[in-house]
């Protein structure tokens, strides 16, 4: 881009910033203006989006404004998505000279519904990697070899590579409630990895991919090394059966006849991920979800 082109340059508007970020995967907040009395600077429907870092279109500015990026960042911070109602007395609580009132409603979308970190780029990996592709979620994916990823990785929407060639230090790199699959070239480097997600004991689903005298193998070593029976009995091996930690190892697990082909494989384990992200998702019991109506009949 040259200097001219710098200044004549126009801010991203609120709708494009709004269709970036969701289809990125960013966390963000759009702020629209639901009621005004008085004097206000901006009428109900102006909107603006919010980020850690920067701000699309304006309520209108002033102190107000800035009021409402803080409220916006610190639900962002603290990673409270849904619905918010504030309410702004613009002489009182804001001090502007204008006197009017506003209420303004606050989004906050996390970016991803959840993050999941896939150790290994070999064909399994890269399918799991395609077919994720159109999900809200975030993807980590991960591998100890130089130079394994694919171009069109760049390309992809909410898709992390990362270099991994210490694999227990990319494991304390996760964010906590990751589901993290194992697929790796080495079954050296899967036992490590095995070691450091159970040794962290906060993510939200571990798969391994392999057999059932694999995972027997893996196990009593792993039992061996302090990991009790309770964290190992949470691991899915064989991956992709669809049926939950139990079902994985049982006699009707990868049948002799099964299709084993990379793309039946991913294509599986991402149906048994589907049903577990949302069920980590799904709310306790009938509790009340978006505004409060008594706020709403005192706002309308």
């Amino acid at each position: 881009m040259s200097p001219n082109d710098r200044h004549t340059e126009r801010p991203e508007t609120w709708h494009a910033a709004l269709h970036r970020l969701q289809r990125d995967g960013v966390p963000h907040a759009l702020a629209t203006q639901v009621t005004s009395a008085g004097s206000t600077p901006r009428e109900p429907g102006a909107r603006m989006v919010i980020t850690a870092e920067g701000v699309h279109d304006t309520l209108g500015g002033g102190t107000f404004e800035w009021q409402t990026i803080e409220a916006a960042r610190q639900r962002l911070e603290a990673g409270q998505a849904g619905m918010t109602l504030e309410a702004f007395s613009l002489g009182g609580r804001s001090g502007q000279c204008c006197g009017g009132f506003v209420n303004v409603l606050i989004e906050v979308f996390p970016g991803s519904q959840t993050t999941l970190a896939i150790f290994g780029a070999g064909h399994v990996g890269t399918e799991l990697v395609r077919l994720a592709a159109p999900l809200p979620w975030r993807v980590l994916w991960h591998d100890s070899r130089d130079d394994i990823f694919p171009d069109w990785a760049d390309a992809t929407p909410r898709l992390e590579c990362r270099p991994s060639p210490e694999p227990g230090a990319a494991v304390s790199r996760l964010p906590a409630g990751s589901h993290v699959l194992v697929l790796t070239h080495d079954h050296a480097e899967d036992r490590e990895l095995m070691d450091a997600l159970l040794a962290r004991g906060d993510m939200g689903s571990i798969g391994l991919i392999g057999s059932r005298s694999k995972w027997a193998s893996f196990r009593s070593r792993l039992s061996a090394a302090g990991h009790s029976e309770a964290a190992l009995a949470k691991v899915r091996c064989p991956i992709g059966t669809a049926h939950g930690p139990a079902a994985s190892r049982n006699a009707l697990s990868r049948t002799k006849g099964s299709d084993k082909t990379p793309y039946a494989i991913a294509l599986a384990t991402l149906a048994e991920l589907l049903a577990l992200v949302d069920q980590a998702a799904a709310p306790p019991g009938e509790a009340q979800r978006g505004l409060d109506p008594a706020e709403l009949r005192a706002l309308f």
